[in-house]
C-alpha cells in the first residue's frame, strides 16, 4: 500500500456529488466586475436608503410577514457573452429594491446552496453526478452534430460554463429556504428571485435551466400543505413544471405563455393539453394551459389571469401558491413579444396576494435585465404592500441608475419598443379559452382531499436551532443592525 492512502484529504464539500473523487476544485469563480467600494461608501449608501424608507414610509406589512431570499454568489456568474441569461439582472433588482429602503419591511436571508441529497429529491444521481463533474466550455458545442452531447448540456441553450454547479445549487438553495420559511410558518410571502428555472428536467437540462428549483420547492410544500397551486406568467411554458406533478391531483399547474409549436420554445402547452387522457390518473384535468398570441396587452392579461385563477382557486382550494414571475413576458424582452407592461405583470402578482394563501414568489425567465429588475422590484413592493408608497422616479441614490435608460418604474410602450406589436389575441379567443377552462374544472373534485402517511424527515430537520444560534450570533456582531431595530425602520409606530 503507497503513502498516498494514508495522507490526510479534506472532505469534499457536501454540495458536490458524493461517489466522484474530487482532489482539485472541478470549477472555478467568475466574477463580473462590479466595481468596489470603501466602508465609507456603504455606510453613506445604507444611511441613503434608510432615509428613503422614511421618507416613503416603508414599514412592515400589518398581519403578515414578508421574506427575501438572496445569494449575492450568483450574481457573478456568467453564461456566456452572448447568452440572453445575464445572471447580473439580479444584481440590479437588488440595487432597486434596496434604493427604495423596501429591505427594511422584510426578514432578509442569504441562503445557503443546497445539497446534492436536497438536488437528489427530484434529480438523478447520473444527472447530478454529470452536472457537478463536467469541465467548464469556452464555445458551446453543435448539438446538432456533436454526439458527446449529455443530457443536453454543453450546447447554445444550456452550455457548461464555469461555476455551473456551483450556481444551479445556489439557485436552489433560495427557493428551498423560502420553501421551508413557508412551511414553518416564519413567512407568510417568500421571495425568491433567483429561483424559477422551470424547464428543467429529472435526468435533463432545457431551456436555460439546469435544476428544477420550483420542483424542489413544492416537494417541500407538499410535505405540511395538502394542495399547491402551481402559477407561471413566464413566456414559455413551464413544461419541466408540469411534467413533474403530471400524475397527481395534489399539485395544479396553470400556465400562460406564447404559444407557436413551430418556431417558439417549448412549442408544448396547447389549449388541450390538460394531464393525463386517462381519467383514472389523478393527474387528470389538474394541468391548466392558456397558449397566447403575441401582443397581448396589460387589460386583456389581466382580465384572462383573473377570470382564470379566480376559477382554479374557488375550485382546486389550494393550501399555498408557487408564482413564478418569468419577466420575459414584458415588452421589450429579448425573446419575448408581448405588449405587457410593468403594472400588467405586477396585477397577477397583486391578485395571488389578496387570495391570503401562503405564497412563493419565484423569477425566471426575463432577458433585457433593466426591465426585469423594475417589474420585479414593484413586485416585492406589492408583497410588503407599499406599491402606492413609493416615487415612480427610480431614486438617485440607485446603484447602476443609468443602466435603466429611463428614469422611471413604467416607461409607455413608446418608450420601451417605440411601437407596440401588433396584438394577434381577439377578444373572442380569450373568452374561448376561459370557457374551456371552466370545462376543464368541472371535472376536478373540490377541495380534493388528502390522505397524509408518515411525513419523510426533512433533511433540514436542525435548520431552526443552527440559524436561530447563527442568526443571535451575527446580531451581537453586527451593531449596526441592533441600533437600526431600535430606531424602529420599516416598523409602523403607533398614531
Amino acid at each position: 500500500m503507497s503513502m498516498d492512502s494514508f495522507r490526510y484529504k479534506p472532505p469534499k464539500p457536501n454540495y458536490l456529488p458524493h461517489n466522484v473523487d474530487v482532489d482539485e476544485p472541478i470549477v472555478e469563480d467568475f466574477y463580473k466586475p462590479l466595481g468596489s467600494v470603501t466602508d465609507l461608501e456603504n455606510a453613506t449608501y445604507f444611511n441613503k436608503i434608510k432615509r428613503a424608507a422614511q421618507t416613503y414610509n416603508i414599514t412592515r406589512p400589518k398581519g403578515y410577514n414578508v421574506s427575501f431570499h438572496t445569494n449575492p454568489e450568483m450574481e457573478k456568474h456568467h453564461f456566456g457573452q452572448t447568452h440572453p441569461m445575464k445572471p447580473w439582472r439580479l444584481t440590479l433588482t437588488k440595487s432597486l429594491v434596496t434604493s427604495y429602503g423596501m429591505s427594511f419591511a422584510m426578514d432578509n436571508y442569504v441562503a445557503r446552496a443546497a445539497t446534492y441529497e436536497e438536488l437528489n429529491m427530484f434529480h438523478s444521481n447520473d444527472y447530478l453526478d454529470y452536472l457537478g463533474t463536467a469541465p467548464a466550455e469556452d464555445t458551446p458545442r453543435d448539438v446538432d452534430t456533436d454526439k458527446e452531447v449529455k443530457y443536453n448540456l454543453g450546447g447554445s441553450d444550456c452550455p457548461l460554463f464555469y461555476g455551473l454547479y456551483d450556481y444551479c445549487s445556489m439557485s436552489a438553495g433560495g427557493s428551498l429556504d423560502a420553501a421551508r420559511k413557508i412551511c414553518a410558518k416564519q413567512s407568510d410571502i417568500a421571495v425568491s428571485w433567483g429561483g424559477g428555472l422551470h424547464h428543467a428536467k429529472r435526468s435533463e437540462a432545457s431551456g436555460f435551466c439546469y435544476i428544477n428549483d420550483i420542483v424542489l420547492a413544492i416537494l417541500q410544500l407538499l410535505r405540511c400543505f395538502p394542495r399547491v397551486l402551481y402559477i407561471d406568467i413566464d413566456v414559455h411554458h413551464g413544461d419541466g413544471v408540469e411534467e413533474a406533478f403530471f400524475s397527481t391531483d395534489r399539485v395544479m399547474t396553470v400556465s400562460f405563455h406564447k404559444y407557436q409549436p413551430e418556431v417558439f420554445f417549448p412549442g408544448t402547452g396547447g389549449l388541450e393539453d390538460n394531464g393525463p387522457k386517462s381519467e383514472h390518473n389523478p393527474g387528470a384535468h389538474h394541468a391548466i394551459n392558456v397558449p397566447l398570441n403575441d401582443g397581448i396587452t396589460d387589460e386583456q392579461y389581466e382580465w384572462l389571469f383573473q377570470s382564470i385563477i379566480g376559477q382554479v382557486n374557488e375550485r382546486f382550494r389550494p393550501s399555498a401558491i408557487a408564482l413564478q414571475c418569468g419577466a420575459d413576458s414584458l415588452a421589450g424582452d429579448r425573446l419575448g413579444r408581448f405588449n405587457l407592461q410593468v403594472q400588467g405583470h405586477a396585477a397577477c402578482v397583486n391578485f395571488c396576494k389578496k387570495l391570503g394563501i401562503p405564497m412563493i414568489i419565484f423569477g425566471g425567465g426575463g432577458y433585457t435585465p433593466r426591465n426585469v429588475a423594475r417589474a420585479w422590484a414593484f413586485e416585492t413592493a406589492i408583497a410588503i404592500d407599499c406599491q402606492d408608497k413609493i416615487d415612480p422616479v427610480i431614486p438617485m441614490h440607485t446603484p447602476w441608475r443609468d443602466h435603466f435608460h429611463h428614469e422611471t418604474l413604467f416607461p409607455t410602450l413608446e418608450q420601451i419598443l417605440g411601437e407596440p406589436r401588433a396584438n394577434k389575441n381577439t377578444q373572442k379567443r380569450l373568452q374561448d379559452m376561459v370557457q374551456h377552462v371552466t370545462e376543464q374544472l368541472r371535472f376536478v373534485n373540490f377541495a380534493p382531499s388528502v390522505q397524509y402517511k408518515t411525513i419523510p424527515p426533512d433533511l433540514g430537520g436542525i435548520r431552526d436551532d443552527v440559524e436561530a444560534r447563527l442568526k443571535e450570533e451575527s446580531e451581537e456582531k453586527n451593531d449596526r443592525l441592533r441600533r437600526t431595530r431600535e430606531e424602529g425602520v420599516g416598523i409602523a409606530m403607533e398614531l
